[in-house]
């Protein structure tokens, strides 16, 4: 393992020597893989089950399998609340068997007929509509399960990173993880979706319970060894405060005299500034020291409502520096939501054969963005990265790998929307397109996602402040649940205002769709560039783990 097995074996000394380090890795990766193999194995076919066993139109379907999507992006960030304030990553974490109740219903709503409606052929008029109840038992499921992947996941991303000191350590656990991710996604894109178009989605759901049940159980194992990092309380009340504070003394004069502004003794900051910096100085009131604020005897704080810490201010700032980043995601994952969506009801009605006894899974079709991206994420930190740093003398920042995953994401919309074209050419002819021809645009998408997801993560995981870091791996995950969301909503649109998503794509214009994607993409490219260019790291580190205070420049 490339920057953790190489060189000294660390461990954390909070508390105990013996605990965190290089020990933890194999219980943390055996659990994620298991999470992955569990979560993918239900949602990467969903649209597929909800068409064939539930009779549920292709459009309809493709729109509740993004609002799950959206929930398994979105919710962790509740999770990482409720564990940087209260309960710290391993208990949470241990929730995973909540998650393995919902699989477990989902295997038995397919495994007894009434749980389902009665079967009919794809697309006929006289299909049975779910019933009330059964529709309430499948939404538990898929809210059970939902919630629990929600609850571990990411809380694993920043688990297995606080295991390690070193930053070097910490970056080559984020490859992994995401490797890992992707790892078990493609054995659920192959070998559990194969199972369920082929077999039985009954054996196909038992699969991923019992994934999840051995994950949870090496997960218990590994207790011992886990750095339990003590939850800091909430730290959203400290940024409330700076907030307050700020408005409160609105009208006082901001200072650039290091005695007027209040400092925690003894505290230690990597990132440690005398006074606040000079971006949104109207914060800077909330560590302005006045007469009113400090008990003249002591010293002591009266009233922590109107007076913050210098660091505490900067905390803050870091934050809201990183706000418009985050909302340059939000484009870039709604269209990965509609593609992924419209892939699985293109390969519906293309020719999916391979040879004579083959029939390629249309749900299987994402294994290639994995592949790719799992391919890419390896070339990445050990071939491409080094080229660039051997040819530059310099870094690749996280945010230029963010443009260049941008750039592939357009070129892969507008691939596709050329591959459609020809498919509805096809259609007229009577003679169906090989699915084949939907690979392209998904190696591409797949290389994108090797360049973006991973520096996401690495810039908020970085740059927020320490008591925040679950909150930091959940971020980039919110922003893609709402694009999931937004995709929705934008599939909704296109289909009440134009002809081109009929519930028979043959009928329709996918990929005008795709080309509104494209002209999205680059109107947010341009965005990114702008506020990439204006965004200087606080705490970019090169491997060495030396801090540099670069701007960043991403053309």
């Amino acid at each position: 393992m490339a920057g953790l097995v190489s060189g000294d074996t660390e461990t954390q000394s909070s508390g105990d020597s013996k605990r965190g380090g290089l020990i933890t890795f194999p219980f943390m990766i055996v659990t994620l893989l298991g999470i992955s193999v569990t979560s993918y194995g239900w949602v990467l076919n969903l649209i597929v089950f909800l068409i064939e066993e539930f009779n549920i139109k292709s459009i309809a379907a493709a729109q509740i399998s993004n609002i799950v999507n959206g929930c398994l992006s979105i919710l962790p960030v509740v999770t990482a609340i409720i564990t940087d304030s209260f309960f710290g990553n391993i208990p949470v974490i241990s929730t995973a068997f909540i998650s393995l109740l919902g699989i477990v219903l989902l295997t038995l709503i397919a495994s007894f007929n009434k749980l389902i409606p009665q079967p009919c052929e794809t697309g006929s008029i006289l299909c049975e509509s779910p019933s009330k109840l059964q529709l309430w038992i499948l939404y538990s499921a898929l809210a059970l399960v939902t919630v629990g992947t929600a609850g571990t996941r990411v809380s694993l991303a920043s688990a297995g990173a606080n295991q390690y000191e070193k930053h070097k350590h910490k970056d080559s656990f984020f490859t992994w993880y995401f490797l890992t991710v992707n790892a078990g996604a493609i054995v659920s894109a192959t070998a559990i979706v194969y199972t369920q178009d082929n077999a039985s989605w009954k054996l196909g759901f038992g699969l991923c319970a019992a994934a999840n049940l051995i994950s949870f159980i090496v997960f218990l194992s590994g207790k011992r060894f886990y750095n339990h990092e003590k939850p800091m309380g909430s730290p959203f009340k400290t940024l409330i405060r700076v907030l307050v504070a700020s408005l409160v003394k609105r009208k006082d004069v901001v200072s650039s005299k290091e005695e007027d502004y209040h400092r925690v003794l003894g505290r230690e900051s990597k990132n440690f500034t005398a006074i606040p910096s000079n971006s949104f100085r109207f914060l800077n009131r909330a560590a302005l020291r006045t007469e009113e604020d400090l008990n003249q005897k002591d010293g002591s704080v009266i009233n922590m409502w109107r007076l913050c810490s210098v660091e505490e201010v900067e905390d803050f700032k870091s934050i809201l520096r990183l706000v418009p980043l985050w909302l340059a995601i939000l484009f870039l994952g709604t269209s990965i939501g509609v593609q992924a969506s419209l892939m699985v009801l293109q390969a519906l009605v293309t020719d999916r054969r391979l040879g004579s006894h083959f029939e390629v899974p249309a749900g299987s079709l994402q294994v290639v963005v994995l592949i790719f991206s799992c391919v890419f994420l390896v070339l990445n930190k050990w071939t491409i990265f080094p080229m660039y740093k051997k040819l530059t003398h310099k870094e690749m920042t996280p945010l230029q790998q963010v443009g260049i995953g941008q750039v592939l994401n357009i070129l892969s919309m507008a691939v596709s929307a050329i591959v459609e074209a020809k498919r509805l050419k096809t259609v007229e002819s009577e003679d169906l397109m090989s699915v084949l021809w939907l690979i392209p645009p998904l190696v591409i998408v797949g290389i994108g996602d090797a360049f973006h997801y991973l520096a996401n993560a690495v810039v908020f995981y970085g740059e927020f402040p320490e008591s925040l870091k679950n909150t930091a791996t959940s971020v980039t995950s919110v922003a893609m649940g709402i694009s999931f969301y937004l995709s929705t909503a934008l599939i909704d649109l296109i289909q009440k205002n134009t002809v081109w998503l009929p519930d028979d794509i043959n009928q329709g214009r996918v990929d005008n769709v795709y080309w509104v994607l494209v002209i999205g993409g680059v109107l947010n490219f341009g965005y990114f560039l702008v506020c990439s260019w204006f965004y200087t790291y606080t705490k970019f580190q090169d491997d060495n783990g030396q801090g540099q205070d670069v701007k960043d420049v991403t053309t």
